[in-house]
Order: C-alpha cells, then structure tokens, then sequence
C-alpha cells in the first residue's frame, strides 16, 4: 500500500536527483517494454514542480520532448468538460438535476430525459454505450438519443460512455449559449491559467503537437467523432496540466465561482467497488493498494456496466482521498493522480496508447518512492 503516515520525507520537495531516480526506475522500463517513442512526466511536491522529459515526439524529426509538448489527453478532457458543467452550475446557469430536454427541448419525454445532467457526468443514465454508433453523425445526434432504450433505470448502475459524457458537455454548452469548444478555450483555459491547452490547436502551436504511434508504428493524430470536442478532445502539455494538477491539490488558489467549479469536480456521487465516481475524476480511499487501483482502473470497470451506489448526501468520498483518470485515443496514452492530503500528483503523458494497468503500476510505484513516509 500507499503510506499510512502523510508526512513527506525531507528529501522529496528539494532533491531532485532523488526524484528522478525515481521516476527514471518506473518510466525507462515502461518505455522499452511498451515501445513508447516518447514521454512527458511532471511531478508535484509541495506545490513545487519537476518535468522529466523521455524519447522524442516525432520519430520522424526526432524532437525531444519537452514539458512545453502537446499531448492528446484523450478521455482526462473529461474531467474538463465536467469543470465547465461546474462552472455552469457555480454561475447560476444550470443545475445538475436538471433533465436534458430543458436545453434540447427535442429529447423532452424520451427515456434519456428522465436521467439528470448529473447521471449524464457519472455515466448512470441507464446503459449509454462506450462509443456511438458508426453510423450516428453529429447531426444524427440528437436522433440516437430521442431512439435510445435504456437498460436499467438512471442512477442503477455505471456505464463509462462517450456519448453520456458528450451530451453533459454539450448541454452545459447550450446552457451557456455558447460553442462548447470556444467556451472552453476562451473561458475555461484562460482562468485556469492553462496556455498550451488546446480542442482545436491553432497553427502557431502545431510545431509542438507530439505525433502519436499506432501498433503499426504509424505517425496518427485523434480523428474526431461525435461528441469528440467534450468527451476526447484537448491536446495539453505537461506543464499546463501540473498547473491543473496543483489547482485541484488546492482549489483555493482559485476564486469565487471558479474555486467552486473545481471544488465541485472532488465530490463524490456514485461507488463503484472500491472507487467514487465524481464529475470527472475517479477516487479511491487513500492509502491505496495497488491492487484496489488496478480494479477500478481495469477493463471491467471500463467496458462492462457496474452497479453502483448513490452516495446520499453527495460528498467526499473518503476524508484522504486518491484522485485519478485515465486517457487514450489511437496514438497517445496519457494518466493523472494526486493526493491532496500529501500534497502530491503526478502527469503521465505519452505519445502511444499503452495498457492503463502498466500506467497505474508506473504511477503507483512513483507515488509510493515519493510520497511514502512510511511502508
């Protein structure tokens, strides 16, 4: 397990050889098993940064990466879309038990507008597949939802989804009366202070977009579907997303309705197992073994629907707390965990889509060597 004490040893905030020792004993290995050309992590102690760079982001050019690297974060964009949505909800714009025919008065009475915004976030709308259809397009959208029959009642049981996840951002968008997208751009990234957080990356930016490797070893980038922007679509560096990172670890840098929003992301809804489902991120009591965080992060829980839990109130999960969320397209691999209470979090982004278990193992083992004040 974890450490069971949250003091951090002296060295972990001020010896930076130790902390690449570290990570170099998790990462070198990983990459050569799993061939990943390159690889961007970036560790917070103590609200004090590290970035330890590995490979390259084209192959092709060989550029080294770098913590200024654009990564698709895949399924951790999520966790923005989730942010935004709180952020609505702090700004007086929507509510979480709000239906969806409310802002898409086209669903009004169908199944899925007896499921909340709320279940939408936390995938319990009742049985939303993974991904769409590959013959629904956006302008069918609308469509595939007034036709959906679900499989169990909203709130009964968990199903990770695109298309659930999808529809939360693009209501919180019309909610909002604006493009999701430019929302999150305009709005979101420059209040977090992320500048090198993109859905739609500009060309100034694409000398820094990484090339993602498929199995075949191919130079890919995302190829965007339904509901991409929200569910799958902001490309990131490593230094942008520690500075998220340290935002969660401390809303409270933060203020007024955008502390809130983040807040808001830490609550807890819905257990699944071991794991809290909240708005985005993915928790687990801390300390946590690492077979405990392998469950919640394995295929069952991915693919498969999962009974849950209603947490009643809605609250924080555990009084320590791991948070987590994983992220894949065709080419790009990334993960994300922090502790609060330890004042710890780590970034994981890498240019090939690898197995969550070997990430969490890697994360796990990194936090273990810096976080562990006792074994």
């Amino acid at each position: 397990m974890l450490c069971s004490s949250f003091a951090l040893p002296s060295w972990a905030a001020d010896d930076s050889s130790k902390i690449r020792a570290a990570v170099d004993a998790a990462i070198v290995p990983l990459m050569a098993e799993h061939d990943l050309p390159g690889m961007a992590v970036a560790i917070t102690i103590d609200g004090k940064p590290t970035y330890l760079n590995y490979g390259v982001a084209s192959r092709e050019k060989n550029t080294p990466v770098t913590e200024a690297t654009l990564f698709e974060l895949g399924s951790i964009s999520k966790v923005f879309t989730s942010t935004l949505a709180t952020y609505a909800q702090a700004l007086g714009k929507l509510s979480l038990d709000d239906t969806p025919g409310k802002y898409m008065p086209q669903l009004t009475g169908s199944a899925i507008d007896k499921a909340t915004l709320l279940h939408l976030g936390t995938y319990t709308a009742g049985g939303l597949p993974l991904q769409f259809p590959e013959d629904v397009s956006a302008a069918g959208a609308a469509a595939y939802f007034q036709q959906w029959k679900p499989d169990a009642a909203p709130g009964v049981q968990r199903r990770y989804s695109n298309p659930s996840l999808g529809l939360f951002g693009n209501l919180t968008a019309l909610a909002m009366k604006r493009d999701f997208a430019e929302l999150v751009q305009t709005q979101l990234f420059p209040r977090l202070g992320l500048t090198s957080s993109y859905i739609h990356v500009p060309a100034s930016a694409m000398p820094s977009y990484a090339w993602g490797y498929n199995r075949d070893n191919k130079a890919i980038r995302v190829n965007p579907g339904v509901y991409a922007d929200e569910a799958y679509g902001v490309k990131s560096s490593a230094a942008d997303m520690l500075r998220f990172v340290q935002l969660n670890l401390d809303p409270g840098q933060l203020a007024g309705p955008l502390q809130r929003a983040v807040a808001g992301t830490h609550v807890g809804y819905f257990q699944v197992g071991d794991m809290v489902q909240g708005l985005g991120w993915e928790q687990y009591a801390y300390p946590v073994s690492l077979e405990r965080l392998l469950a919640g992060n394995s295929p069952a829980v991915i693919m498969d629907p999962n009974a849950v839990k209603r947490l009643v109130p809605p609250q924080p999960a555990f009084a320590r707390t791991l948070f987590n969320k994983t992220g894949s397209t065709g080419g790009f691999g990334a993960y994300i965990a922090f502790v609060p209470d330890a004042h710890i979090g780590i970034v994981m982004l890498a240019n090939r889509n690898y197995p969550i278990a070997a990430r969490v193992k890697a994360a796990h083992a990194i936090l273990r060597q810096l976080a562990a004040a006792d074994k």
